[in-house]
């Protein structure tokens, strides 16, 4: 017999901000499918207008708490692609290991806090910290050590304030720089092993939709600070022409905007960098994916949080190997002369220009473009990842809706809020508890 089922789920819950999922289906047919974003907009865009140049990463790194560094950076990298401005080559590894940092923070916070709860069947975290305390402390020292390495490079964390045009304004010590490497091969040994057995014995749901994946690409390294845009769909296109594979569109239940490809949606993040750059991994990292089953080319969006964990063993292998090139080329102070920190004093005025960067952060490709007359910013355009995944994660609920509609109401709308926590989308910086209305 056909099924009559509608589905409302305000708000979905452990994600950051505020986001509904709405299903209706009509004697067995989907007649709606929708992730309704209801967040205010935010206007970063318009804020930077008329703002001075160098002023641009301290504003945007305030789009987000979980990315302020990937922020940072992205604006950095337009910044200094508009001025044609080639930071040294320490500055270019502090700045690949700061970004390495942020992606384990988040990542962990994601897989640790927001994922791991729907396995063991609890609302939230805090019930684990009685049942399964070893599990908790195990996220916070792996979390503590990337906030603190973020904030040894970064001057604080969140929201950077040492990283400006051209290079940092304060240099991080020999000595922190060596504290470090032992705190990152301490958890490579101690916490990294239990995690990846921890999600190795875990069941995800097997689902798979082949879509458009969607990252930087490196010759040389697995891609997040620097890269060709590379679509499994279309191939490569350099960063300046971003825009001939993202297109921006409104839509009506959205108060964030979706991106679609030259021909349809597509996915940013980790499985999409994993299934793009997968033999770019660490060693670490390549024997993780191998334990947890996971290999390129995967279609299940579930399986993004696998490609999470994967990734951070990557992070932390990397950041060992770039601090020790830092050390070996002899950390030193930069020539504060070459530095625009730009707060205060005059900075360089310069004819039309303008400048696009293009980074990985934790949930995908980030891009910042900018127009520059004098020292002013005349025009801002920012690409979030999860803008860019809006219509991808509707392009599974479409299809995976029908395929579990003999399932138990509560029993899909559990699959259709993993599957969106799954993406991991940073609607905004705050997690609410779950309604689920059933009409």
């Amino acid at each position: 017999m056909a099924r009559d089922m509608q589905v409302n789920v305000h708000h979905i819950a452990r994600v950051e901000g505020h986001g509904n999922i709405v299903i209706d289906v009509q004697a067995g047919e989907l007649k709606k499918v929708e992730l309704d974003i209801v967040e205010s907009p935010r206007f970063f865009e318009a804020m930077l207008g008329g703002r001075r140049y160098p002023e641009a990463p301290q504003i945007t790194s305030r789009i987000c708490g979980i990315c302020s560094v990937g922020h940072a950076t992205a604006s950095l990298r337009a910044l200094e692609d508009a001025l044609g401005i080639e930071p040294s080559m320490q500055t270019l590894l502090l700045r690949k290991a700061i970004l390495e940092a942020e992606t384990l923070q988040s990542h962990v916070l994601h897989y640790y806090f927001l994922v791991v709860p729907d396995f063991f069947k609890v609302p939230s975290v805090i019930p684990l910290a009685s049942s399964h305390p070893d599990v908790v402390k195990r996220a916070l020292r792996m979390k503590r050590l990337a906030d603190d390495i973020i904030a040894m490079i970064g001057g604080r964390h969140p929201h950077p304030i040492s990283m400006a045009i051209g290079g940092f304004t304060h240099m991080p010590g020999e000595g922190e720089v060596r504290a470090a490497i032992s705190d990152l091969k301490e958890v490579l040994a101690k916490d990294v092993p239990p995690t990846i057995e921890l999600f190795a014995s875990l069941s995800f749901p097997a689902f798979e939709r082949k879509t458009d994946y969607v990252s930087l690409t490196h010759p040389e390294e697995y891609a997040l600070y620097e890269g060709a845009i590379h679509s499994s769909e279309t191939g490569e296109t350099r960063h300046r022409d971003y825009k001939s594979k993202v297109k921006e569109e409104v839509v009506l239940h959205s108060t964030a905007k979706h991106a679609k490809g030259p021909f349809k949606p597509y996915m940013v993040g980790a499985l999409a960098r994993f299934n793009n750059n997968s033999d770019k991994l660490m060693p670490g990292a390549e024997a993780a994916a191998k334990r947890l089953g996971l290999f390129a080319q995967n279609y299940n969006p579930y399986l993004i949080t696998l490609a999470q964990v994967v990734e951070s063993v990557h992070n932390i292998e990397r950041m060992i190997y770039l601090f020790e090139e830092i050390l070996d080329s002899g950390l030193k102070e930069e020539d504060k002369g070459q530095i625009v920190a730009g707060w205060s004093g005059k900075v360089a005025e310069v004819k039309k220009c303008w400048g696009v960067g293009a980074v990985e952060v934790p949930r995908g490709t980030l891009f910042h473009e900018y127009r520059i007359e004098g020292e002013l910013i005349s025009g801002a355009n920012c690409v979030i990842p999860t803008a860019q995944n809006l219509a991808n994660i509707e392009e599974d609920m479409k299809e995976l809706v029908p395929k579990v509609l003999d399932k138990p109401k509560e029993e899909i709308t559990l699959l259709l809020e993993m599957l969106v926590r799954a993406y991991d989308p940073c609607i905004s910086c705050a997690v609410h508890m779950l309604k689920v209305d059933f009409i």
